[in-house]
């Protein structure tokens, strides 16, 4: 038997005996997470409108971060308070695809500056760039104040806004933790 195009036997192909590699593996389970997050959105839209699938939406990106969190702090041994939320925010931001930057200021604040947004990048592609500066308010709000307060320590609490939002026309998306 003869190569594939990828350079593999063919009987290798053939048999399915291809390992995908841990980058494969990540960029398959990114794909899968992503195409998940929209499609439930865009049924329970279909039945029960945009509305609906927002707040059900936001019900879940207040819940889905603690998971992440706690995840991320178990595999890289993080601690709570600024330091350990700067660790595991840079990285699931480089997990799931986004442009981004992680500064700890001496004040105590992280500023988290993401440059590209998966997220948005998706919307647009899908023709819903429209929706995302509503998508963008709500979501992100529920999702950052989870990760502000699974880091908090019981006498540290860590606070977090939006000073700017590429959904809403700004460059970048700038999301401030004080703690």
């Amino acid at each position: 038997m003869g190569r594939g195009e990828d350079g593999r036997p063919e009987e290798e192909r053939a048999a399915g005996t291809r390992e995908l590699t841990d980058a494969e593996k990540a960029d398959y389970f990114r794909r899968c997470y992503t195409s998940a997050d929209g499609l439930w959105f865009m049924k329970v839209e279909e039945i029960q409108g945009f509305e609906e699938a927002l707040e059900i939406d936001r019900q879940v990106w207040s819940v889905l971060p603690k998971i992440q969190a706690r995840t991320l702090r178990e595999i890289l041994g993080a601690g709570k308070g600024i330091g350990g939320l700067a660790e595991c925010v840079a990285a699931k931001h480089s997990a799931e695809g986004f442009g981004f930057e992680v500064e700890a200021e001496e004040d105590g604040r992280l500023i988290l500056t993401i440059s590209r947004c998966p997220w948005r990048d998706l919307m647009t592609k899908s023709g819903r760039v429209h929706l995302s500066e509503r998508v963008g308010s709500v979501i992100c709000n529920a999702e950052y104040s989870a990760w502000a307060e699974e880091f908090s320590e019981e006498e540290r609490k860590i606070s977090f806004f939006l000073k700017s939002r590429i959904c809403r026309g700004d460059e970048v998306c700038t999301f401030v933790f004080e703690g």
